[in-house]
């Protein structure tokens, strides 16, 4: 017997439990049904619905009925969950929840014959029947009904509350008609996500789901992350969007909106359009949560105004073209220029095998490599990544930051811009962590600060800094982590050169801030730093770089399992572009516009899909365009870039594609395939491939992105034994 486990059977089957285990959890572990409503993996056990009931006989020989979501196995325990009187008891729970439901049709034998435009013989109401309902085939009310095999008919009438279905809030309708009062929202957004924008509320003295002061959502603090939708086990949450339709396949990909690189179902309807998306329970880092932009911005794929065919301008008119012949009109064009003049551009939104084969065809023609990642990706700043934390990713997993005593956040905005990031924060501000904001803006995490430094802009290394020999003042440096650098004393006496009031002026935070949050930081026994470089120049986030490892070096947290340093960015693959990029050589990004004004660079391929121009580009950029001889831009969208082009390629969105991105833990992360794309839209490393055998190129011959893959995983260390498939 395996210490600390707990054996015991279910129904004379012999199962083996966790430590901690529930009797509900084992069984689901196991492959063992036991009917649930309330209970949701991943949180809290909550008992509402005992929907779950079993009988559970201790080695004594005592008989008792418990919910199984909420008693833990115990060792030597019989657990029955079917007999008779088990079975008698859930039935009368269910019927219970059934009278506030509509249940005509949970009930009636034509159920599964039953149709949306058959005449109904049990004269159920349109409103209340399954067949219209939403959440049809996706309600698990309808399947515990069938589960517990209830009767044909219910003895108990049905309350109708005749709510109205609030429609007023975005992205979501809430019909609370069909709410069974399982608590699943309230608990999410309470437990999973620290909102509380959803309550328990009263209505002449019967419980209901909705807004602390009956307001909307958007007057709650509602981030319509969609993770109350998600959890919903009936049609009272659903999405807007394709609220009726129906999937016929899901599909396990990533999200390509943020570095966090989410797991994400994608659900299909039978005309290959995403209808559906939401957060894979299974899937890490997100482990099935998402944000608003992840769960409701998918819609961009389905769009009818997707570039659909290739186009050129002739004599100053745009014409449509098949694509191969846009192909080689690239590839005839760029013959017209020096290799120095043409400029290959990426986006942090392309895969790593788009961005492979972009970056090797720029190698080949020994053109220049960029990519428009305005966001955040300036080459020094991450070779000073490189330089002081050994690479230019987290340096632990997300999750890890709960295992911190301090977390320290630099001028980032991560419940904004990465919004899952934000959430495991948040959940561990809640479990007792201390935090620190650093940054001259108000965000939603400066509400979970224990200090709030708001340093004057361009002074936040100077404050870092100050904090550092604040904490060598006050000796709360890691003595016995120092004792082991040969250059501290060295390191000690430099900090000392600077004058803490001075500092104090400069950044606008008092001494008194200063000293507290060094105090606060020292005394930890574990510091995190979760940074970026928002508004930042290039030298100055070099700066902040140094100074943060300055400061993690005092503390002892450089050698310490549970404190990480998080640099975040604004790109999905922003850390597999710099990989990749690293791997052909760089020009450094805030030189591309200059070169284009000084008629350096006179051709140039963009590769874009086109959905997101903030992160991909500036006013500056795209108005420097006017100023080149040729441009060619794989799109997904007509735009402002594509408006300067004389040739236009229509791209593929990630649900159409297989490929893979590096998310913001340094994590290979998978984009699977989901629909297919019009025929003369085409991958972006396709295209590039087609256009590199058009000029007569070789080593190009990829007739999949599996193939650019394993390129990649036999010439780049950091994809060494990765297959493509995993």
């Amino acid at each position: 017997m395996i210490p600390n486990l707990t054996n015991f059977t279910i129904d004379g089957k012999d199962i083996t439990a966790k430590p901690g285990q529930t009797i509900l959890q084992a069984a689901l572990d196991q492959g063992i049904y036991i009917p649930y409503l309330c209970y949701y993996p991943k949180m809290k056990p909550y008992g509402a619905c005992r929907a779950c009931v079993v009988e559970v006989e201790n080695p004594e020989g005592r008989k008792i009925t418990v919910a199984s979501c909420t008693t833990p196995a115990s060792d030597g325990s019989k657990v029955y969950t079917n007999n008779d009187q088990v079975s008698d008891l859930r039935k009368n729970v269910i019927e219970l929840l059934m009278t506030e439901h509509p249940h005509g049709c949970l009930t009636c034998h034509r159920i599964e014959l039953c149709g949306p435009q058959d005449i109904c013989q049990r004269h159920v109401s349109v409103t209340d029947r399954c067949t219209i309902c939403p959440k049809n085939e996706r309600c698990e009310l309808k399947d515990t009904v069938r589960s517990v095999e209830l009767d044909l008919r219910t003895p108990l009438n049905y309350h109708r509350r005749n709510l109205p279905i609030h429609t007023d809030d975005p992205f979501y309708d809430r019909d609370y008609n069909l709410c069974i009062v399982c608590a699943r929202c309230v608990r999410v957004c309470e437990e999973v996500r620290f909102d509380s924008a959803l309550t328990l509320t009263s209505r002449s003295g019967v419980a209901l789901v909705g807004t602390s002061h009956g307001t909307s959502l958007l007057e709650s603090g509602c981030e319509f992350c969609g993770a109350c939708i998600d959890v919903c086990p009936t049609g009272a949450l659903v999405e807007r969007e394709y609220k009726w339709e129906k999937s016929v396949k899901n599909i396990n990909t990533t999200c390509t909106n943020c570095p966090v690189g989410c797991q994400m179902v994608a659900e299909i309807n039978k005309f290959e359009k995403i209808i559906r998306f939401k957060g894979d329970i299974d899937g890490s880092p997100n482990n099935g949560q998402a944000c608003y932009a992840g769960k409701f911005g998918y819609d961009y794929t389905n769009s009818q105004k997707r570039l659909k065919k290739s186009y050129f301008i002739q004599n100053g008119i745009l014409k449509t073209i098949d694509l191969d012949t846009a192909i080689s009109h690239v590839s005839e064009t760029l013959d017209q220029f020096s290799p120095n003049q043409i400029a290959i551009v990426t986006s942090s939104r392309n895969t790593n095998e788009d961005l492979y084969a972009s970056y090797k065809f720029a190698d080949k023609i020994s053109g220049k490599k960029y990519s428009t990642l305005f966001d955040d990706l300036d080459k020094k700043f991450t070779s000073s990544l490189l330089e002081r934390f050994g690479q230019e990713f987290s340096t632990k997993p997300i999750w890890n930051l709960g295992k911190s005593d301090c977390i320290v956040i630099v001028n980032s905005n991560p419940t904004e811009n990465q919004n899952v990031l934000g959430t495991v924060i948040k959940k561990a501000a809640r479990d007792g962590t201390k935090i620190v904001v650093i940054d001259s803006r108000e965000t939603e995490l400066t509400r979970y600060a224990n200090i709030w430094l708001r340093p004057s802009p361009t002074t936040t290394s100077e404050l870092l800094l100050g904090i550092t020999r604040s904490i060598i003042d006050q000796t709360l440096e890691n003595k016995s982590i120092i004792s082991n650098i040969s250059n501290f004393n060295s390191f000690r006496n430099n900090i000392y050169t600077f004058d803490t009031s001075k500092i104090s002026s400069n950044t606008l935070v008092s001494n008194k801030e200063i000293s507290l949050t060094a105090k606060l930081i020292g005394e930890s026994e574990s510091t995190s730093v979760v940074f970026s470089n928002d508004n930042f120049t290039e030298s100055s986030s070099i700066n902040l770089v140094d100074s943060i490892y300055n400061l993690l070096l005092v503390t002892g947290d450089h050698h310490n399992e549970n404190s990480g340093v998080y640099p975040i960015y604004e790109g999905a693959n922003s850390v597999g572009n710099r990989i990749i990029k690293s791997y052909f050589g760089e020009e450094n990004e805030s030189d591309l516009i200059h070169q284009i004004h000084n008629n350096n660079i006179k051709a140039m391929i963009l590769l874009s899909d086109g959905f997101n121009l903030e992160r991909i580009s500036s006013k500056q950029f795209i108005n420097s365009l006017k100023n080149l001889e040729f441009l060619a831009v794989h799109s997904l969208f007509d735009n402002d870039i594509t408006k300067n082009a004389q040739v236009i390629i229509p791209g593929t969105s990630y649900l159409e594609q297989e490929g893979s991105m590096v998310n913001l833990e340094g994590r290979v992360v998978k984009i699977r395939k989901g629909s297919s794309h019009k025929k003369d839209q085409i991958h972006a490393w396709e295209f590039i491939s087609r256009l590199a055998k058009n000029s007569g190129i070789s080593d190009f011959d990829y007739s999949k992105s599996e193939d650019v893959f394993r390129e990649i995983s036999n010439n780049l260390l950091e994809f060494k034994d990765i297959k493509f498939n995993q």
